[in-house]
């Protein structure tokens, strides 16, 4: 059985569910546990870690670019996240990754606006950047 993250990990988020999720800025250094799993969100890959990893290209401020591609990865970091240690990182930690970690909200029956007041509120003050980013916080919820 894998050991979960710890309380006093850098990033962690733990989701109304009770999941617990690190987010991470993939320029920064690894702090404590490597994850289990992550899902990596930057407009080019990075190279392999040594735990399984998806990667979804999502350009910087933008779309992913196949968003039916970063919504199966997102839901599979979520399902993992119960037994796992589960990280959503991209190149600065914020944008990109405050979506995903919304997503998950949203996997978990918030409403798009709802999930990003409380990952700005649970993780980062400016996650999720930009309106083409909760735009796909939409796409998420017409699909769950």
């Amino acid at each position: 059985m894998v050991e979960l993250w710890a309380d006093d990990t850098r990033g962690l988020v733990i989701l109304p569910s009770g999941r617990r999720v690190r987010g991470r800025a993939l320029r920064s250094p690894i702090n404590g546990q490597p994850p289990t799993f992550a899902v990596q969100l930057t407009g080019r890959p990075t190279p392999e870690p040594p735990w399984e990893r998806l990667w979804v290209r999502w350009p910087d401020f933008w779309l992913p670019s196949n968003p039916d591609q970063a919504l199966a990865a997102l839901t599979r970091a979520h399902q993992l996240a119960s037994h796992e240690r589960v990280e959503i990182a991209c190149s600065g930690g914020v944008g990109r990754t405050g979506t995903g970690l919304a997503a998950l909200c949203v996997l978990e029956g918030m409403q798009p606006e709802t999930a990003v007041m409380w990952v700005r509120s649970h993780y980062h003050p400016r996650a999720v950047e930009v309106r083409w980013q909760r735009r796909f916080l939409r796409h998420v919820a017409a699909h769950r």
